[in-house]
Order: structure tokens, then C-alpha cells, then sequence
């Protein structure tokens, strides 16, 4: 068990591929917080994991609701070892369209927010001797797709930040890396899977020739999460079967 006796806290954690990171956590033994912006079916999606996963309500676009999270995990299980910012959002439409609310809304979310659940992660991680952090980005981050502005540019930021934040904590031991998901068949890629007109525009990208499964992207959050991963650091890891834009 990879993940033995350790505490990991994940955003966006009760549903699509937080849900699956959770759950993969969990097997391989840690102890997680799942935290949600909201509270509707969040605990009925974590019942199956019993004691080892519990529901924190959290809004990652507020600082002082990270930093309630952070210590409610640590009072709960004697600290917090690993930090998992999954929490993102997407409001499609072309610039000349997009309401500045919904660039703003998306901006807050997967760039401010992330900034959150770093900077309020840092005492807990140092405390446990060197922790990890991992950030979560997309394929579209450094492939521009039409009517994406604020989701490539926010996760473009992601990869940044996620470089830049590497350099910094390496002296207190703590490793930020980030998992950059191509097509997933969960979540938004399952919508996308739905719209036969719009993926298959996409699926000849794909050199494996399928989506990819919420599991296959959970695997590479352990990896990175575990001891097997203690040299790597500031890697953005792309899990997207080879694609070819």
C-alpha cells in the first residue's frame, strides 16, 4: 500500500476525477478529506469508502475555507501529508461572447484557488517531514481550442505556478507536481463523449484510439503522491494516450 498511513487532502474530491483520486487514495491506504464547494451528495459518494474517506465542505475561491479545511484534516489525523488541488471549472465561449463574471468565475477558481490550497498547505506539508502537492491542469492548457479561452489560459497558469512553487518548497522537502488530463471519460469528458458531432472531431487526436478512464489518472495522482516519486518535482505529467493535436 503505496500510501500507507497517510493523510491527503483532495478539492473537487467527491465527484469526477477527484472522486476516483479519493478512491485511490484510499486503497492504497491513505486517510482523505474530500472537500466540495457543495454539500448535495457528497457524503452518499464517499459512503462506500467508509471510514477512511470523510466530506469537508470547502469554496477553494476562499482563503479562510482552505485554511479551515487544512486544520480540520490535521486535528482530525495528525496532520496532512499530501494536498491535492482538483477543483476546477470551465465556461465556454468564444472571448467576444464570454461574460466578464464567467472569465472571472473561472479565474477565481483555478488560478486563485489554487493559490489557496497551496499557500495554506505549506505549514501543515512541512510539519509531516516532506509532503507533496499536486495540481491539477488539462491537455488544453498548452493546446489553444477555440471557445476556451479562460479554461487554457487558467490551466496554462496552473503549469506555471506549478514550476515556479516546485522551486520554492524543495528546500522544506515538499514536491509540487502536476497531472495534465487529456480526454477522460468522467466529468466534463464524459459530456464531451455524449456529443458524437463534437468528439469525433477530437478521437482521431487520440494515438491509443479511446478516452481515457478516470482510474488511469488516479494511478499517476499515487504515483506522484508515494515515496516512488520522491525525485520528481516540478513535472507537469501528461496522461492523455499519446495525443497528437
Amino acid at each position: 500500500m503505496n500510501l500507507k498511513d497517510k493523510v491527503a487532502v483532495v478539492t473537487g474530491g467527491t465527484r469526477g476525477l477527484g472522486l476516483r483520486i479519493t478512491e485511490a487514495f484510499v486503497a492504497e491506504g491513505a486517510q482523505v478529506v474530500a472537500a466540495a464547494r457543495g454539500a448535495d451528495g457528497a457524503v452518499e459518494s464517499l459512503a462506500h469508502l467508509g471510514d477512511r474517506a470523510v466530506f469537508e465542505q470547502a469554496d477553494v475561491r476562499d482563503p479562510a475555507s482552505v485554511r479551515s479545511l487544512l486544520s480540520v484534516a490535521a486535528d482530525r489525523f495528525g496532520g496532512v501529508d499530501i494536498v491535492v488541488a482538483n477543483a476546477g471549472l470551465s465556461r465556454p465561449g468564444p472571448v467576444s461572447a464570454l461574460s466578464f463574471e464567467d472569465w472571472s468565475d473561472v479565474v477565481d477558481t483555478n488560478v486563485n484557488g489554487l493559490f489557496h490550497c497551496v499557500k495554506e498547505a505549506v505549514p501543515h506539508l512541512e510539519k509531516s517531514g516532506g509532503g507533496r502537492i499536486i495540481t491539477l491542469s488539462s491537455a488544453l492548457g498548452s493546446r489553444p481550442t477555440r471557445g476556451a479561452s479562460s479554461y487554457c489560459s487558467t490551466k496554462a497558469a496552473v503549469e506555471m505556478f506549478t514550476r515556479v512553487v516546485a522551486l520554492e518548497l524543495a528546500p522544506l522537502g515538499i514536491t509540487v507536481n502536476c497531472l495534465s488530463p487529456g480526454f477522460i471519460d468522467e466529468g466534463m469528458g464524459t459530456l464531451l463523449k455524449k456529443n458524437e458531432a463534437v468528439w469525433s472531431q477530437y478521437a482521431p487526436k487520440v494515438s491509443l484510439g479511446r478516452m481515457g478512464q478516470g482510474q488511469e489518472v488516479a494511478d499517476a495522482a499515487v504515483y506522484l503522491a508515494s515515496a516512488a516519486a520522491s525525485y520528481v518535482n516540478g513535472h507537469v505529467l501528461e496522461v492523455n494516450g499519446g495525443l497528437a493535436w
